[in-house]
């Protein structure tokens, strides 16, 4: 492990793992194995106990999925990292372990589609009542919150209306409930945001995204960031195993729901997301500086009704995004075009952007949200997460600039 100020570009290179003992393998190995054995009964035992450190059963822990654990946690400055099968894994047992029957959550309205489907179903199924709010309102927060409530979520940069919330003001929010501020970093990931140094308690990524740099691989991370005192957490089920795990008591319920749910990462998973980890600065740095450029043209292009990207001095975010990142303000942009139809055109007629349900990848992605991964919300709902029948979302990606505009510039070229 690098030294803890070491610059972030060396922890996320050199943090993950050094060497196996055995071999000298300077990547993580892959251990493909169900269970692992141990040399006597006592030993085994000791292992479940928790007296002795070891794996039992890759459903609990995984070597490489600690492995890719303990890197991410080095990077965020954290307490502790918890590894998923999904970034939809990450979420479901973050709202159980932060929340029981009767009990209230607070979430931005600008969320990403198959979150705010998990959170409607909780709110149906679980006995949770989930209120969603302004993403850039801080006094719609605070005025949601009752001594119900056990969490607050939002994104870093709404997906895909790339709205930015004051997270230190909702930090502040949070801390004077006393409950946890939860978010979803994944566009912004933990190269482009500290989310650390902004007071977060709790974050979480979609590591299929940016993270992963391939689109090869699903998973998802959980990340206490250390600021919460989960031994006077207001969730019952974290109070309770405080009294053993102290600090480390949400942790310890994330994990075992991940255990008890069989929401596990799976060991080639985390080797793929661990390869994608180490050059994560370096994609984001072409991701930030391609979506800039394609930003500045679509503004100027006489057929765009709207640009969403904070990285835009005009944009109502840039000043919260200048202030909460670092490097640049992502990969991530949206548009809006004068009709329904041309956005369909301008999806068909794209030939090097791909039309794919999918983000962070090293390619260019395009696609139309209202007909897609929001098609089951309500016209309010849609238009509170910042979706439009006439909005194209792009995932902005490591091709040479000038080629990713000429795509869409062709493409565009009957619009006018």
């Amino acid at each position: 492990m690098p030294k803890k100020d070491a610059e972030l570009e060396t922890k996320l290179v050199h943090g993950g793992f050094e060497k196996d003992l055995e071999t000298g393998a300077s990547n993580v190995p892959i251990s493909l194995s169900a269970a692992f054995a141990h040399d006597s009964a006592e030993q085994i035992s000791n292992v479940f106990h928790g007296r002795d450190f070891g794996y039992v059963y890759s459903r609990i822990a995984n070597p490489s999925v600690v492995a890719l654990e303990q890197h991410v946690n080095l990077v965020e400055d954290g307490r502790a990292a918890v590894a998923t099968a999904s970034g939809m894994a990450a979420m479901a047992i973050l709202i159980e372990s932060l929340a029981s029957v009767g009990d209230e959550i607070v979430s931005s309205k600008s969320i990403f589609g198959g979150t705010y489907y998990l959170l409607k179903e909780v709110a149906e199924n679980q006995g949770i009542t989930v209120t969603f709010v302004d993403t850039c309102d801080v006094e719609q927060y605070r005025a949601a919150i009752s001594d119900k409530t056990k969490a607050i979520f939002c994104e870093s940069i709404g997906n895909p209306k790339c709205d930015v919330p004051d997270l230190k003001a909702l930090v502040s929010v949070a801390n004077e409930s006393g409950i946890p501020l939860v978010v979803d970093a994944t566009v912004t990931t933990p190269y482009l945001m500290s989310a650390k140094a902004l007071g977060v308690h709790v974050v979480w990524h979609s590591a299929t995204k940016w993270i992963s740099g391939a689109g090869s691989a699903i998973g998802g991370l959980i990340v206490d960031l250390g600021h919460f005192d989960w031994r006077v957490s207001k969730s019952e089920k974290i109070a309770t195993l405080a009294k053993q795990y102290g600090l480390l008591a949400f942790v310890n319920r994330c994990k075992r729901l991940r255990s008890n749910k069989g929401a596990v990462l799976s060991p080639f998973n985390a080797f793929l997301l661990a390869q994608g980890f180490e050059h994560l600065a370096f994609r984001m740095k072409a991701h930030c500086d391609h979506a800039m450029a394609l930003a500045l043209f679509l503004q100027d292009h006489p057929a765009v009704e709207s640009v969403a990207y904070p990285g835009l001095a005009n944009d109502e975010g840039y000043p919260i995004a200048k202030q909460q990142m670092r490097y640049g303000f992502g990969g991530l942009l949206s548009f809006r075009l004068k009709t329904p139809k041309m956005a369909y055109q301008v999806v068909n007629a794209l030939k090097m952007v791909k039309n794919l349900a999918n983000l962070g990848d090293a390619k260019t992605l395009v696609i139309h949200p209202a007909s897609t991964i929001y098609r089951d919300l309500s016209p309010e709902d849609q238009k509170a997460a910042g979706v439009y029948e006439d909005l194209l979302r792009v995932s902005v990606g490591l091709e040479h600039p000038e080629d990713i505009i000429a795509d869409f510039q062709n493409a565009m070229e009957d619009l006018v």
